[in-house]
């Protein structure tokens, strides 16, 4: 069933598209924006609070798009590339997305994906971030689009199986870690810990520090 919305959100929408126009002009037509648009509200139709679809629509339109200028070499890639994909992008790819986001100081690009999206963030997963200072209360859990696991040089999955496709090139690892789905904040806490670990190790193979600089 088509999603219905109100005049105001069908603005909003609108307002999106024009943004994005004007970002990646001469890159991708408006016709291919729009259709990555209405993507997006396909992929979020089951969103409750459907004030926030623009907001949904026009970040994961964006990643999106960004993702297909890689691929297409329309949009140059200055650092390397991570992809992290658990089942629900709610927990484990979350919180490692924002750890190596946080730990490369922008040495590294990052994304993550889920193959089965939940409707938000882990609760638990919010708190025991912000406990490192990392605030991801704004994120939000996303589809795992094709172009962007083809733009990525590196692809992390974590409990998601073979959902994700398998490109030649690219190094794939499988992290096995506990999920943290249902779990309270004392046993979110070593996940996370296990998580900054390995996230150290990898951003240290990618793209080691300046010796002259201490990484956070």
């Amino acid at each position: 069933m088509p999603l219905q919305l109100d005049a105001v959100t069908e603005q909003h929408l609108a307002h999106q598209v024009d943004d994005l126009a004007t970002e990646f002009r001469g890159i991708f037509s408006r016709e291919t924006i729009e259709r990555f648009v209405a993507e997006s509200l396909d992929q979020f139709a089951s969103t409750r609070i459907t004030t926030y679809l623009p907001v949904l629509a026009h970040r994961f339109a964006r990643e999106r798009l960004q993702a297909l200028g890689q691929v297409e070499g329309t949009i140059a890639k200055t650092v390397p590339e991570v992809l992290f994909v658990c089942v629900h992008n709610a927990g484990r790819s979350q919180m490692a997305a924002s750890l190596l986001t946080a730990r490369a100081g922008g040495r590294v690009h990052v994304r993550s994906a889920g193959s089965a999206p939940a409707e938000a963030i882990n609760p638990a997963v919010v708190e025991a971030m912000s406990e490192l200072g990392i605030d991801v209360s704004e994120e939000f859990p996303k589809p795992l689009a094709d172009e962007v696991v083809q733009a990525a040089d590196v692809v992390i999955t974590m409990g998601c199986g073979d959902a994700c496709p398998v490109y030649p090139g690219k190094r794939y690892e499988d992290w096995e870690l506990e999920d943290p789905a249902g779990r309270p904040l004392n046993e979110v806490r070593p996940i996370r810990d296990e998580l900054d670990r390995r996230v150290r190790a990898l951003l240290a193979e990618l793209a080691p520090a300046d010796p002259n600089t201490r990484d956070a």
